[in-house]
């Protein structure tokens, strides 16, 4: 497994992971429904240049699995990673969040997890993120308000 700058180009192969409804689901805080391909690279693509953001591409002999990625919200670095469904259960997540951590190193960084996302929270868990309280939020792919757990690591 190898993670990489991520590029224009592989925005095309993460598109298509966020058509999956079942990750929609488990993700809770997206958009009501998957984004236009045009609408998708048009959101992320800023986001390869933006000082503020650390985007990773994940891939297991050169074939896109997924993402990783550290972004700001109000002032705190948060993490957020995307594995496409066909390599869910493997230790991907985890081992690109624990190679993501060694190049990444904002302390303290924060994890968000949907309250029924037991994978994500597992992920979280086995590398050392420590939960720290819960929050309600308006889940837009599940067109209704959820507890979501919080995660940080110091």
């Amino acid at each position: 497994m190898t993670l990489t700058p991520t590029v224009k180009e592989d925005l095309e192969t993460l598109y298509l992971f966020q058509l999956n409804k079942e990750a929609n689901y488990l993700a809770a805080f997206t958009g009501p429904e998957p984004l236009t391909k045009e609408a998708y690279i048009h959101k992320y693509e800023p986001f390869l240049s933006n000082p503020t953001i650390h985007m990773c591409t994940i891939k297991i002999e050169d074939k896109i699995v997924g993402s990783i990625a550290k972004y700001e919200m109000e002032n705190e670095a948060e993490i957020t990673y995307w594995i496409d469904q066909e390599f869910w259960g493997q230790g991907i997540a985890t081992n690109a969040l624990r190679d993501f951590l060694k190049i990444e190193l904002n302390r303290p960084i924060y994890g968000r997890t949907a309250f029924d996302n037991f994978g994500s929270q597992k992920v979280l868990e086995n590398c050392g993120f420590i939960k720290i309280g819960t929050d309600k939020g308006f889940a837009k792919a599940r067109n209704e308000e959820i507890e979501e757990y919080i995660f940080r690591l110091d």
